[in-house]
């Protein structure tokens, strides 16, 4: 039983892992995996011997202008990957079988989704933490693993589990990243040619702003500064933020004292990407 689609099932598994003594690790994903995911497996084994990795397209995250229905699917694909690299079991629900057909609970955040991704895109964050809360409820892991690239999600996921005090440990793992440092991305297979050398001044700019940083510049409006002029210089570009952000509660600084990140968002033609770098102390 290395794949299933109901809760009662992937709950009856987890037990079964349970009884036999081994801690649980959670991998939530909406699948098209790349090797950004499957690092995020590797790093579920070191914390747990028995991995889940979820396989769920959550329409509620998904905003009036962003087309749930172009979100590249593979399930057949991402089973065979998920589960050579040592995913214990699959859980690939339907919409049905997460929500059924009369809910009447969200999970709205606070602070920390006001701005950024909060603002880019309208009932982003509430679509995730209310999903990510249904999965950490199914599946009770003793860890759950996300990745960097998503920092604003991953804070706000950590932010939620500690309000609401899950029995788990969230755990935030470090961006993989393509030969050319492009952040590996779903969505980085809509790019052409063109546009993903484009692309790259992103992880450049940011990149740039971090080797400033350890070199003893503060002034955020300095590290913007950095970054800004990496990506004015490439046509084709369209910034859609660009910000020194306090990782504690995403919001712009005007100096780095502690830990803090640069964050930004780009469109190269009709695709959009986000990218982060750490600063710190």
């Amino acid at each position: 039983m290395k794949v299933v689609t109901t809760i009662a099932e992937v709950r009856a598994a987890v037990a079964e892992a349970r009884a036999r003594g081994d801690a649980v690790s959670f991998v939530p994903t909406m699948g098209a995996l790349h090797d950004g995911h499957l690092s995020l497996v590797d790093a579920a084994r070191r914390l747990g011997r028995y991995v889940v990795m979820s396989v769920f397209v959550n329409p509620l995250q998904f905003g009036p202008n962003e087309d749930l229905a172009k979100y590249p699917r593979d399930l057949e694909g991402d089973v065979e990957r998920a589960l050579s690299r040592g995913t214990s079991i699959v859980f690939a629900p339907s919409v049905d079988e997460i929500y059924g057909r009369d809910r009447a609970t969200e999970i709205r955040p606070l602070q920390i989704a006001e701005e950024w991704e909060g603002a880019s895109r309208t009932g982003h964050f509430a679509g995730v933490l209310t999903v990510v809360a249904k999965l950490f409820n199914i599946v009770q892991p003793d860890f759950a693993v996300f990745g960097q690239k998503d920092l604003q999600q991953a804070c706000l996921i950590q932010a939620m589990a500690r309000d609401l005090d899950f029995s788990l440990k969230v755990v935030v793992e470090p961006t993989v990243r393509d030969s050319d440092g492009l952040a590996l991305s779903s969505r980085n297979q809509f790019l052409s040619a063109r546009e993903r050398k484009s692309a790259l001044a992103l992880p450049r700019a940011l990149t740039k702003v971090r080797a400033a940083h350890r070199a003893g510049v503060r002034k955020v409006a300095e590290l913007e500064h950095v970054a800004e002029e990496i990506l004015s210089a490439e046509q084709g570009i369209e910034l859609d933020y660009l910000a020194v952000v306090d990782t504690r509660t995403f919001k712009r600084v005007r100096t780095v004292a502690g830990n803090a990140a640069v964050i930004a968002a780009i469109r190269v033609g009709t695709t959009r990407l986000i990218d982060n770098e750490l600063l710190e102390p």
